[in-house]
């Protein structure tokens, strides 16, 4: 048995679902409102100069801050079910498929949201790490419950959660720097599906 690490935004999927989702469940008005206000931080992004969890942190806290966690969570499991299937890879599917067929772990490890990927991973069979959208009395406070998982936190959640020297062979399939720390653990990594070779 061995253990497959993926990334799910471009790696299993073919672009962004974040956004798409952001999209699909803050209201038209507050969507607006969201893209005057972070314009600066969006326009950072796309030069490089601002990190990608930085902006999607603000995007997270100014988009569901004081929403309610089960209109959300109920906007996931059909963003799950109405979407997520028309945005996969099929090469991604085929090779979780396989590693399921081998008796591996296959665990998704994602900066996008537990509102949906929970559904999707449970559907599929998948273990997840992923943010955690942070609620109050069944409010959302616009946070992640645990920060955001990127990058080394990538890494640090992996190890906290598995013992990687139990398995045999590691995999890690990621396609942006945000995975580079969790191709480190890996024996065997896949960089926009193509095998990194040390």
């Amino acid at each position: 048995m061995n253990l497959a690490l993926f990334d799910f935004d471009g790696t299993i999927t073919y672009g962004d679902t974040f956004s798409v989702f952001v999209r699909d469940t803050v209201s038209p008005g507050r969507l607006v409102a969201g893209q005057l206000l972070l314009a600066p931080l969006i326009a950072g992004y796309k030069l490089g100069v601002v990190s990608g969890s930085l902006l999607r942190t603000r995007v997270t806290g100014f988009g569901f801050r004081g929403l309610r966690e089960d209109d959300i969570r109920r906007a996931g499991i059909r963003y799950a079910r109405e979407v997520l299937h028309g945005v996969v890879r099929p090469q991604a599917l085929e090779r979780i498929l396989w590693h399921k067929a081998q008796g591996d772990v296959v665990v998704v490890v994602s900066a996008s949201l537990d509102m949906y990927l929970t559904h999707w991973c449970r559907h599929h069979g998948l273990d997840l790490i992923c943010n955690e959208l942070e609620s109050r009395d069944g409010v959302l406070t616009g946070r992640y419950r645990h920060g955001d998982c990127h990058s080394d936190e990538k890494a640090r959640r992996i190890l906290a959660r598995y013992d990687v020297s139990d398995f045999p062979t590691v995999y890690a399939y990621g396609d942006t720097r945000e995975d580079l720390a969790m191709l480190d653990l890996a024996h065997k990594k896949y960089f926009r599906w193509r095998e990194v070779v040390d």
